[in-house]
C-alpha cells in the first residue's frame, strides 16, 4: 500500500470532517474537544493544512459564510486517503514535554521557581484529570468503545504526571 503523505494534523482534520462539513473555527472546537485529552492542534497548523488538501483534493472548499469562515468538506479522495493513513504504521511517540525540559535544568532554575512550575502543573493535571474523566463516563455512556480507549490512556497519563510530580526533585 502506498503511503498518503498525510501528516497526523492532515489526516486528523480529515478524519474530523467525516462528521460533516465544518469551517476552521469549528475543526478547532472539533479537535479541541474530541482529540484534546491526547493530541494538540493548533489555529495555525488548522489553518495551514486545509488549502493543501484542498490542492490535493482531500476537502472541497465551500462558499466564505460571516466574517470570511469557509466550510470545508471531506472529498471521496480524502476518505480513502484517510483508510489508507489508518493502515500506515504509527510511528513513534514524540515527547516533547516543556515541565521535563525544565526540570532537567533544574539547577539552573533553583528550588522555588521549581515548585512553582510543578505547582502549576500539579493543578493543571489535576483539572485536566477531572474533565477527561467526565468525558471517559460521556464516552462510556454512548458506547464508543474506541474513544473510551483514548480516554483512558488520557486518563493514565494525568495519572502517571501527578504521581510524578509528587516525587519531583525541587519539589
Amino acid at each position: 500500500m502506498a503511503e498518503t503523505g498525510l501528516n497526523a494534523t492532515a489526516a486528523a482534520l480529515l478524519g474530523l470532517l467525516h462528521e460533516g462539513q465544518m469551517t476552521g473555527g469549528q475543526l478547532m472546537s472539533a479537535a479541541q474537544s474530541r482529540l484534546g485529552p491526547f493530541w494538540t492542534m493548533t489555529r495555525s497548523q488548522i489553518y495551514r493544512e486545509l488549502p493543501g488538501l484542498a490542492e490535493r483534493g482531500f476537502v472541497r472548499a465551500g462558499k466564505a459564510g460571516p466574517r470570511s469562515s469557509q466550510p470545508y468538506a471531506v472529498t471521496a479522495a480524502g476518505k480513502r486517503a484517510f483508510t489508507r493513513w489508518l493502515g500506515e504504521p504509527a510511528g513513534h511517540d514524540q515527547l516533547r514535554n516543556p515541565l521535563l525540559l525544565r526540570a532537567v535544568f533544574g539547577e539552573a532554575a533553583g528550588p522555588s521557581r521549581l515548585a512553582e512550575l510543578y505547582a502549576a502543573k500539579a493543578e493543571e493535571h489535576t483539572t485536566g484529570l477531572a474533565s477527561v474523566r467526565d468525558q471517559l463516563k460521556q464516552a462510556k455512556q454512548e458506547g464508543d468503545q474506541y474513544a473510551q480507549a483514548a480516554l483512558e490512556f488520557a486518563v493514565m497519563y494525568h495519572r502517571a504526571v501527578l504521581k510524578w510530580l509528587e516525587s519531583a526533585p525541587g519539589r
